[in-house]
């Protein structure tokens, strides 16, 4: 498929399904180019596939700087590529989140000629499966409520460690609110918050979930407060167990959606890469590898977030594994590491390309950790120079790892065919080598502490772990509560390798301070917090809303 059919006419989704084997009625239309895909098209295709399926691309990226480092566009425009050249390929995404859409962050389309359609509704409602979240998690938290209005049998705590409510928008007023005002018939008062739905565990669930009956087991599963005597209440307890998974019955379904050169593409699920696993949904990605020779899908921020809880966790759950991993580097992101100001960065600086190259090397060095094999894409920007793309190649060259160019943004599938090119003949030679493997950091069994310093260590570079008084009580709760063989999904910043968001590059000889450690029985994780992370993000002074209008044709305009 050329890049000329990006500037057409979408395709009628019942076209792109077909290249994916899809037949009409294996789909429920959203209008005409967009449509989830049923549970029983998506167990017929991964029965008929097997272990036979295609193979599996995974992109992340070197520390993000606010320079931008384009992941999913190079996403979107490595498929766009592999199709260019004659492969079948789809690329699997997750979904964006209105609070970031209308916040700092923007949409999570792509850009330029590298985009999935129709964008705006991407961004916005898509198929409701955001809602749907907000709705069964809410009801989780109402049931709670309910319980402690009726008399508390069960003695749950009124203090400390009960769910929050969640809602998909940036709104820093509700990080902390007093409920249950207005008398005997207002509920029990207490304080508590909100988080933004993409920060939700049932989001997490969702995400992992390959079936219906798996979803009802891991949300019920879901420790929603605890008792007195610090005894966990899972889910299950509240008896609304089946009313919350029934609510997210349609989300389970996979979105399909396409590129703008036609190219079939699933966008489906949403979980925040530093507070959960931050990969599209399992059923997705499997769908895909069921349905094309090649899947392509992205992780949330830098490889040491994003990458290593995909193979941590989420490979751990899903089965799969990545034949290939992608690593996205800009000039201008390892000039930021090299010591460049952001308002500095259209000057051309080849040396301070050089500097950041650390940052670069070390995301390389944890790749090779786990086994798979790395491939590195320039994301080519505008102003870039030729001095500095040849920079950020020799990098790659003295590391002893390929590297292409990629300009997916400004030519499309052709602007990414070097990559593509590059990208199946490393599939090719790990085929050959056998079947997809990788080599986790950690043995799930292994005492918590032990996981966190794994990663820690070998991922961050951290000297050593501090654990605060508050970490420590919850270790030893999360021993006696039976926690203790989940994987960890470590909660840091995106902008460092360290907890500290002000040490670009590759820190060196810093200490990681764990504050506490959180449950995710349900997803089947715990969460180490380290520094400040915010699960309720705020709008900037100038949010991208200012720029978003609807006219009287009903066509929006300023989403980016």
């Amino acid at each position: 498929m050329s890049a000329a059919k990006s500037q057409g006419a979408p395709r009628q989704i019942g076209e792109v399904g077909a290249e994916l084997g899809l037949q009409a009625d294996d789909l429920i239309l959203y209008g005409p180019h967009k449509a989830k895909v049923s549970m029983a098209a998506v167990r017929r295709k991964l029965q008929a596939a097997g272990t036979d399926g295609g193979s599996l691309i995974l992109v992340s990226a070197i520390t993000p700087t606010p320079a931008g480092e384009g992941k999913t566009t190079t996403s979107i425009g490595l498929a766009q590529g592999l199709r260019h050249i004659g492969k079948r390929a789809c690329v699997a995404l997750r979904e964006p989140s209105l609070g970031p859409t209308m916040g700092v962050k923007g949409g999570a389309t792509g850009g330029g000629l590298a985009q999935v359609v129709p964008a705006d509704d991407i961004n916005l409602h898509f198929t409701g499966d955001l809602h749907a979240v907000t709705s069964a998690h809410n009801l989780a938290v109402a049931a709670m409520d309910n319980h402690l209005h009726f008399g508390n049998v069960g003695r749950l705590a009124v203090r400390g460690g009960a769910m929050k409510r969640v809602l998909d928008m940036n709104d820093r007023s509700l990080r902390g609110v007093v409920v249950g005002l207005g008398g005997k018939t207002g509920g029990l008062p207490r304080e508590t918050g909100f988080d933004i739905t993409a920060a939700s565990e049932v989001m997490a669930v969702l995400c992992l979930s390959s079936s219906y009956s798996e979803l009802k087991e891991r949300l019920g599963r879901i420790v929603v407060a605890f008792r007195e005597d610090g005894e966990p209440v899972h889910l299950a307890e509240l008896g609304v167990q089946g009313a919350v998974a029934a609510l997210l019955r349609d989300a389970l379904m996979p979105n399909l959606v396409q590129t703008l050169e036609g190219g079939p593409a699933l966008v489906h699920g949403g979980p925040f890469a530093n507070i959960a696993q931050g990969a599209n949904s399992v059923l997705a990605t499997k769908l895909a590898l069921a349905s094309a020779d090649y899947a392509v899908t992205e992780v949330g921020f830098g490889f040491d977030l994003g990458a290593e809880k995909f193979f941590d966790i989420v490979c751990g759950y899903g089965g799969f594994a990545p034949r290939v991993v992608v690593l996205v580097a800009t000039g201008r992101a390892l000039k930021m590491h090299g010591g460049v100001k952001v308002r500095d960065l259209d000057a051309p600086d080849v040396e301070a390309v050089l500097r950041g190259r650390e940052n670069l090397e070390k995301h390389l060095d944890s790749i090779g950790q786990f086994g798979v094999r790395p491939v590195v894409a320039i994301n080519k920007f505008a102003g870039d120079t030729e001095g500095e793309l040849g920079a950020v190649r020799a990098i790659c060259t003295d590391a002893g790892v390929p590297a292409a160019l990629c300009d997916g943004f400004g030519s499309g599938g052709p602007g990414a065919a070097e990559l593509a090119e590059l990208v199946s003949a490393e599939v090719d030679a790990s085929a050959a080598a056998g079947p997809a493997q990788l080599e986790p950091l950690y043995d799930w069994q292994a005492p918590v502490r032990e996981k966190i310093e794994a990663v820690a260590t070998r991922i961050y570079g951290a000297a050593a772990i501090d654990y605060m008084p508050k970490a420590r009580a919850d270790l030893r709760a999360i021993e006696r509560h039976g926690f203790a063989a989940l994987p960890v999904c470590i909660a840091k910043t995106q902008s460092s390798l360290s907890d500290n968001p002000k040490l670009l590059g590759r820190p060196k000889d810093f200490l990681v301070t764990v504050r506490e450690v959180l449950i995710a029985a349900g997803a089947g994780f715990l969460v180490p917090l380290t520094g400040e992370i915010l699960r309720m993000p705020g709008l900037p002074r100038e949010p991208s809303a200012l720029a978003i209008d609807v006219d009287d044709d009903g066509t929006i305009t300023g989403l980016r």
